[in-house]
């Protein structure tokens, strides 16, 4: 949609944003996953090279894997809520679900520590950080004006708060807010307006239901308010559920 482009591998969504003063990258995927990532790039005309600011929805090595070496490549400022900020500091090693003794992906340092509704510009483009912990302790959906021809999208780059660990939440020491952040979230994302979404993860917005090879283009195939309703209730009702396991 207008300046917004979905450059992900298959089911791990990263997001490029155009903009006059250079790009803002939005997730890298896996960290074997930065020619694929760099090749859908090229093949919409544009150069890895030109990215500006690195972001990610979430300091999981699965969305954050190559962002050291795109911040090498291109000397892009990396932002990140403040509570990930650590975790991407050590390599995932202090995250309270995946984290060891060994590091899940390269540490990178962090350049600005974004807060609930900070703003991040760039060009002609503002997006808003929206901290919806619980996933991580600073996962971040994004919004943005997407400008497109004669219309201007409100779209919304969510972070769907999956549930992660496998303990029930008052056995998770690292993060005792974590059922209290939850509901939080919740709470949140039932109350955003937009007009389009997509999220961290293809499946959970159907990409590939509502954008299939050789079809047209039309954004508007992301508005689709009641598949985010139904997402975010069916993810609130598996949270229920584990408050009250034991």
């Amino acid at each position: 949609a207008g300046n917004l482009y979905y450059v992900g591998t298959y089911d791990l969504a990263c997001y490029l944003i155009t903009t006059p003063a250079g790009n803002i990258l939005i997730n890298t995927g896996l960290a074997n996953s930065l020619p694929q990532l760099r090749d859908n790039i090229e093949a919409l005309g544009f150069k890895l090279a030109d990215t500006k600011i690195l972001l990610t929805t979430q300091a999981h090595y699965d969305h954050t894997g190559a962002i050291a070496a795109i911040k090498k490549i291109t000397g892009a400022k990396l932002m990140v809520n403040e509570k990930d900020a650590p975790v991407m500091a050590d390599g995932g090693k202090s995250d309270f679900a995946f984290g060891t003794d060994i590091s899940n992906f390269e540490p990178v340092a962090v350049d600005r520590l974004l807060h609930d509704r900070d703003t991040i510009r760039l060009g002609n483009t503002v997006l808003t950080a929206l901290h919806h912990p619980g996933h991580t302790k600073g996962a971040t959906s994004f919004m943005m004006d997407a400008k497109d021809g004669n219309t201007t999208y409100k779209t919304l780059i969510v972070n769907m708060p999956s549930i992660v660990v496998s303990k029930p939440f008052p056995q998770v020491t690292q993060y005792p807010e974590i059922a209290k952040d939850y509901a939080y979230t919740f709470e949140a994302l039932k109350k955003l307006q937009f007009d389009l979404w997509v999220s961290s993860h293809a499946a959970q917005f159907n990409l590939h239901s509502k954008r299939k090879e050789g079809d047209p283009y039309d954004p508007t195939k992301f508005k689709d308010r009641q598949g985010y309703d139904k997402a975010v209730a069916d993810l609130e009702a598996a949270y229920k559920t584990k408050l009250t396991s034991k």
